[in-house]
Order: C-alpha cells, then structure tokens, then sequence
C-alpha cells in the first residue's frame, strides 16, 4: 500500500487532473477566434484576446508541466487560482449547466492545493531534480 500511495497515486492523480487542462488547452488552440475569444468579451472582461493567451498558458503549457510533474507546486497554485476564477467569473451558478461546471471547477481548486501542499510524487521532473541536487551536495 505504501507504494501505490507514494509512487503510483500522485502520478495518476497528475495524469488525470493534467488531462483536462492539456484538452482544454487543445480546444482553446484550435478555435481561438469563434471560442474563447468571443467567449471572454461576452462576458465583459476587457482585453479579451490577453485572456486567450493567458488561458491557454494555464491550460496547455500548465497542463503539461503538471503531467511531468515540473514546478508542479506552482503550477497547481497557478491552476486553482484559475479555476475558481473561471467558476465565478464565467460559469456562476445561474442555471444547472453553469453550477456543476462552477462546482467542478471548485473541486478542481481543491485538489489542486491538495498537490500544491504535497508536491508532485516520487515519478516527477521535480523528483529526480531534487535527487540530482542531493547527489551533488
């Protein structure tokens, strides 16, 4: 049990909560123009095409430092700011559709600062850093 709880379940758990990012990220990426875009102005936020950018950056690029587990700390700090701002900013709790999608975003927080208070794993970028910097020491 002592494995599965310190080597197989942080990396799982990355792995799953990376793999909504990084599709996020791909969705974002292939319509950013007719989607996000267009998505973040009806809403009202200024600068709508930043907002794009800075999503995708969160979403695709942190999807995929979360997965390998790299500055895997501040990305999911980065990520749960994300989330709940996305859930109250964008999804609210109007109708059922925007509530689950606003609860799943702050669920998504919650585990989020769970891996930002217990770091990415023993099979992580992070990991084998720390290792290299014990050997040289």
């Amino acid at each position: 049990m002592d494995r599965l709880e310190s080597t197989y379940a942080p990396a799982l758990g990355r792995l799953l909560l990376s793999s909504l990012f990084i599709w996020g990220g791909l969705g974002k990426l292939m319509a950013p123009m007719a989607g996000t875009v267009g998505y973040i102005a009806s809403v009202g936020l200024p600068l709508p095409e930043l907002g794009y950018y800075i999503a995708l950056l969160v979403e695709l690029v942190g999807g995929i430092l979360m997965l390998i587990g790299f500055g895997t700390r501040y990305v999911a700090l980065v990520q749960a700011a994300f989330c709940l701002f996305t859930a109250f900013v964008f999804h609210g709790f109007g109708d059922m559709g925007n509530q689950i999608n606003a609860m799943k975003n702050i669920a998504l927080t919650g585990g989020l600062l769970f891996v930002f208070a217990h770091g990415a794993g023993a099979w992580s970028v992070d990991a084998m850093r720390g290792q290299r910097r014990l050997a040289m020491a």
